[in-house]
């Protein structure tokens, strides 16, 4: 590979060098101390991805302090929680995304705003914050040119405490314990196998930083003497372009974004030249096994998946090998990990029985809920803790998610897992997504809905779709309710928001179950 590839991270037009980038860290972190930022505070981050968050994070971190991103489609209310669930003293945040919140901090917050860049004006088509929107609050690179770097003693660097989106309720911030130096080892040692990161590692961050495992990828590739592009936006094109003239190597995506390049016209796809990608790395939904056969016959056999969440970290790990092998798997128990099926009595199920998922990994620094200790012992059994989802693992160890266990409808008594039934839609020629839930039925309890959003020049309707389920499904299984929708409701990962979809029922209902 070329030695006249630039290092550092890049967004947009703009690169900054590993030594701007450590050293603007260190005078953020001298800054933060000097506002009164301790070991084991919070600071929050309220940006997009961009490479001041990169440094920001940094900078909490060498405090020995918790960085908090926030979900920046928050409303001004749902951010505030989180401010005064942490008492963070600090909040730095793009210019934009500050200016709404003036009625909403607690009083004595320092907001540091940061110009929000170019790139990002550019993929959100919004105007930067006049100055009059940002009364009360101090430019950072103004307020940076006068601070002095660091130079305490080195702490242990916890995690960044992410907030869990959760299904009811406030959010909750999964706070991970400082790690010793053998969990830092080993921990660094199983996030180079799942991520693929190696010294000199030329990745592409094309998801949101605010999110658990794009925030993990990016802090740690930033680290390591390559190149990190960060993305301001997933954009299918602009994706392979950056792969190409960049030489990237090592990707975290989800399976939205293979969709979405899957659909470029193929004069498109195969202008770009993608032999340089070594470890594309893919989770937080799950994949079609169509889409995941084609990638790999696009990319070669360097698609690899986790599966896992905020609170486990990643509990199983599957190659392109295992994909072809058991179309639909999520991967074998990774290294260090212990995975457990649980039925509805509390025993621990056998091979191929479906129960709930309960993990632990013994190399990790345990965690709790910030100021919600009880949440965390509600999941726990036995020192395993489950997120909730179903599935089981087969005579050759290879695991299999069925479903959210909080997602499962119970229709006349009979348990439905939406997810089988989403797998059945999805191999409907003409469907392009939907999603499957339960909504109130006076007779039933619950009855299934699904909404289906088709592919373009796509004429299928909901007697044609319900009677193409009906030839892979069982009766009981076969939506009561179909109806076809367009722009559905999306998280940044890509995932349909089904919450959106499912309360207004039940809110007018009046009733969750």
């Amino acid at each position: 590979m070329s030695s006249s590839l630039f290092s550092g991270i890049i967004s947009g037009a703009r690169r900054r060098g590993h030594d701007e980038v450590a050293a603007r860290a260190a005078r953020i972190a001298g800054g933060l101390q000097g506002l009164g930022v301790k070991q084991g505070d919070c600071v929050c981050i309220l940006m997009r991805n961009d490479i001041t968050f990169i440094e920001a994070a940094y900078a909490v971190m060498m405090l020995g302090a918790y960085a908090v991103p926030i979900n920046w489609h928050f409303k001004p209310d749902e951010i505030a929680y989180i401010l005064n669930d942490t008492e963070t003293r600090v909040l730095i945040g793009h210019a934009d995304l500050l200016a709404p919140l003036a009625a909403h901090v607690p009083s004595g917050l320092t907001l540091l705003s940061v110009p929000t860049p170019p790139e990002i004006l550019a993929a959100y088509t919004i105007a930067a914050a006049d100055d009059e929107t940002l009364r009360g609050v101090i430019d950072l690179e103004n307020w940076l040119a006068a601070q002095t770097p660091y130079d305490g003693p080195a702490l242990p660097q916890p995690q960044n405490m992410i907030y869990t989106s959760g299904t009811t309720g406030h959010p909750k911030g999964v706070k991970r314990f400082a790690p010793t130096p053998e969990q830092t080892a080993s921990a660094e040692r199983m996030r180079a196998m799942i991520y693929g990161l190696r010294p000199q590692v030329r990745s592409l961050c094309p998801g949101p930083l605010y999110h658990s495992a794009p925030n993990s990828f990016g802090l740690r590739a930033g680290r390591l003497g390559g190149v990190l592009v960060l993305m301001p936006r997933f954009e299918p094109e602009d994706f392979l372009r950056l792969v190409q003239d960049e030489k990237i190597d090592t990707i975290f995506m989800v399976p939205t974004m293979f969709i979405r390049l899957m659909k470029l016209p193929e004069s498109v796809r195969r202008k770009y030249d993608v032999s340089t990608l070594r470890h594309v790395i893919h989770a937080a939904a799950p994949c079609p096994a169509d889409v995941k056969r084609a990638m790999i016959e696009w990319w070669g056999p360097v698609i690899y998946e986790f599966y896992g969440s905020t609170e486990s970290g990643a509990v199983t790990f599957a190659n392109s090998e295992d994909a072809l092998r058991r179309p639909g798997t999520v991967g074998k128990i990774a290294p260090g990990a212990e995975l457990r099926f649980v039925g509805d009595d509390g025993r621990e199920l056998l091979q191929g029985e479906v129960g709930e998922i309960y993990s632990r990994i013994a190399g990790n620094p345990d965690f709790t809920y910030h100021n919600k200790p009880e949440k965390r012992a509600e999941i726990d059994r036995d020192g395993f803790i489950t997120s909730g989802d179903v599935g089981y693992i087969d005579a050759d160890g290879y695991v299999f998610i069925c479903d959210r266990k909080r997602d499962m409808v119970i229709s006349g008594g009979v348990n439905i897992y939406p997810a089988e039934i989403e797998a059945a839609l999805h191999a409907i020629p003409g469907v392009h997504d939907c999603a499957v839930f339960g909504i109130p039925d006076a007779e039933f309890g619950e009855a299934l809905m699904a909404v289906v959003e088709l592919q373009g020049g796509t004429s299928l309707d909901a007697a044609s779709i319900r009677a193409e389920l009906a030839k892979a499904l069982a009766g009981y299984k076969v939506p009561k309710h179909i109806e076809i929708g367009s722009n559905l409701p999306r998280e940044d990962t890509g995932k349909i928001f089904k919450r959106r979809l499912r309360d207004p029922y039940w809110d007018r209902a009046g009733r969750k179950i």
